[in-house]
This record gives C-alpha cells, structure tokens and sequence, in this order.
C-alpha cells in the first residue's frame, strides 16, 4: 500500500497529468509478441511470456480497468477449468495463471490472458496494493 502511494506522490511531484496518477499500474499484452509487459510509476518491473486467444476465439482490444479479483476462480464456461489469481478487466476476460506453461509464448487460450501462476500471483497482488482504480489493462495487437 506505500509502495502505491509513494509512487503516485512522487507522479505528483513531477507535476504529470491526473490521468498518469490514475494509472499507477499498467499492464500491457501485446497480442503479437505473446507477452505483457507491467509497468509502476511509468517504469517496467516485469515482462512475462503469455497466450492469449488461439484460432477461432478473440482476446478483446482496449483498455480496461480490472473489474473483480478473483484467488481462486473456475470457468463456468469451460469445464470448471481453474483460473488462479484472475484478474477480470471485461466481462469474462481476464487475466490468470495456467498450468499449461509449455504453451506460453503462443495463442492457446479461449481470450483470456495466461500466466505463469507465479507471475499470475505476483500481478494480482500489485493490483491489490495499488487498487483497481489505479491499474489500467491495455491489449493491443
């Protein structure tokens, strides 16, 4: 939680627009290359391999703040699959840990963005420190 505020203190020494005090934390998945990219205070602390939608199925474009956290959560749609450390951003998109980690680095998904749990974890706990509403998730192509 200081971590956030210590971060937002000083974007807002700097004298940045509210919008980048907003977004203290961002993620961005780069649908072509297969990795996200997490961003603090407009400095890079991660980049982890992902998949996201394989043939026949979409990950949405946009920009979204997380909408619900979710430790432990199971697909309803796909065969109870589970979902660890899921971080919602639009409807039943999100973003979550797999055990599938050999297909990471290529789309493989239904549209949601896999993880390593580990790296999963990790994200969801920034995104608990610094609050939904100062995380911004961006997906492009």
């Amino acid at each position: 939680m200081y971590k956030a505020l210590f971060v937002a203190a000083a974007l807002a020494l700097a004298g940045l627009p509210a919008q980048a005090l907003a977004d203290v934390l961002v993620a961005r998945v780069n649908v072509s290359s297969q990795t996200m990219t997490v961003s603090m205070g407009g400095r890079v602390i991660h980049q982890w391999p992902v998949s996201t939608a394989r043939r026949g199925y979409v990950t949405p474009r946009g920009s979204w703040r997380p909408k619900r956290l979710h430790r432990i959560w199971y697909s309803q749609k796909y065969d109870n699959s589970p979902m660890p450390y899921s971080v919602f951003y639009n409807g039943g998109y999100a973003i979550h840990g797999t055990g599938a980690v050999r297909q990471l680095g290529r789309p493989a998904s239904h549209g949601c963005v896999r993880l390593q749990t580990a790296n999963a974890a990790r994200f969801y706990a920034l995104v608990k420190e610094v609050g939904a509403r100062n995380t911004r998730i961006v997906v492009t192509n």
